[in-house]
């Protein structure tokens, strides 16, 4: 029998993993408790944040071109959902959509965000799923004859490093199946001004959301992270086409990770989230193993895009 492993037996080791690396880090999947959750709202409020109010923007101006390319009977997939937001613009405008499954690593907050979502769209089946959507995951039995459409907006797919990338695009073909699609926000290269502010908001919103990841690991697996040790930034790595984001230690101190430990000099960093900007053809070329893309929906200034993906049939 497979040995089942648990989502915190699973923290914890990634947790040991990457700060047992030179330049530690923690996976940006731990940002997403409730607190982290909330807090990612407030950000993609703020008038530096673009993304959000861009691909939302696309996403109404473009939102039935967009439905004639999923077609009929959609089963809407979302990995990541957190407050489902975005994807109320393709509910509200989409009568093709049957059911909804939004999933989140945080299923307390999950299960709110169902609740509310029911009582607005009592026509469509809601099934929220708590799951890592990076691995393997199977489906609730609902809706057979349906198409599987996953829609990831968000740019969330710039947080994933080139390994990671291949793998969910890998489970995501597995699971919309040769009839399926992907519904995909992705992040476009521009001026390197308007990233970084992006990401080091004079509120310190982010800097608050950087530092939760700390709070919600300690919660979750018994660690003595301090998040008052820890300066926020973020920087443009030109070479690999990405933001990133530290937390920098602003002491000496050790942190203790179920019986292992961990040293840290003032100035060292945990990285803690990669952000990569895409052309076009650098994202076509990213997903040609699993995907062909299909359409593409701009803003004016080529800031962001919306992508419609196909799946590649593997027998080729």
């Amino acid at each position: 029998m497979k040995e089942v492993i648990s989502q915190q037996e699973t923290m914890l080791q990634e947790v040991i993993d990457g700060m047992s690396l030179p330049q530690k880090s923690l996976p940006s999947k731990y940002f997403y408790d409730e607190k982290g959750s909330k807090l990612f709202d407030e950000i993609t409020r703020l008038d530096e944040y673009y993304p959000t109010r861009t691909e939302w923007a696309i996403l109404k101006h473009y939102v039935h071109e967009m439905g004639e390319a999923l077609g009929n009977k959609v089963l809407l997939i979302e990995p990541g959902s957190g407050s489902s937001e975005k994807t109320r613009v393709l509910l509200d405008n989409l009568a093709s959509i049957c059911c909804y499954i939004p999933m989140d690593i945080s299923g307390e907050y999950l299960g709110k965000v169902a609740e509310v979502l029911r009582g607005e769209y009592p026509n469509i089946t809601i099934q929220p799923l708590a799951a890592d959507y990076t691995r393997p995951f199977e489906l609730p039995q609902m809706h057979n004859d349906s198409r599987k459409i996953v829609f990831f907006p968000g740019s969330t797919i710039g947080n994933f490093d080139p390994d990671t990338v291949q793998r969910f695009f890998s489970v995501i073909h597995d699971i919309v199946g040769e009839d399926g699609g992907v519904l995909i926000g992705v992040d476009l290269k521009k001026d390197v001004s308007v990233l970084e502010a992006a990401y080091n908001d004079n509120k310190e919103i982010t800097a608050a959301f950087n530092k939760n990841i700390l709070s919600h690991i300690n919660r979750e697996i018994g660690s003595n992270f301090d998040p008052e040790l820890y300066d926020h930034k973020s920087v443009w790595n030109e070479e690999e086409g990405r933001i990133e984001m530290h937390l920098i230690a602003n002491q000496d101190h050790t942190v203790f990770v179920n019986g292992d430990t961990f040293s840290l000099k003032a100035g060292e960093s945990i990285h803690t989230e990669n952000s990569h900007k895409y052309s076009l053809q650098e994202f076509a070329d990213t997903v040609a193993p699993w995907f062909n893309v299909s359409q593409v929906w701009t803003d004016e200034k080529n800031y962001f895009s919306v992508q419609y993906l196909v799946p590649k049939e593997m027998n080729q």
